[in-house]
């Protein structure tokens, strides 16, 4: 584990918001916390399951872990 204060703990997190941030929800207006809560639930399921990731071969998450637990052999 790193020291305190060291970016390369949160890069993923980091870049997980950052991209809920300005690629969502800065275009969609939240009248109560529920729709809020909605909208990023609905994010996090597109982020892991549709959009394509130039860092993982321009494949999602889901499918990425799938061929790589396919190629390890893990279940």
């Amino acid at each position: 584990m790193s020291s305190v204060g060291a970016c390369l703990d949160n890069a993923v997190v980091e870049r997980f918001f950052g991209s809920l941030k300005n690629e969502w929800s800065l275009n969609i207006v939240h009248l109560t916390r529920d729709t809020m809560k909605m909208d990023v639930e609905e994010y996090i399921r597109y982020y892991n399951h549709e959009r394509l990731h130039t860092t993982l071969g321009d494949l999602t998450p889901i499918n990425y872990e799938n061929l790589q637990s396919q190629v390890s052999g893990w279940t």
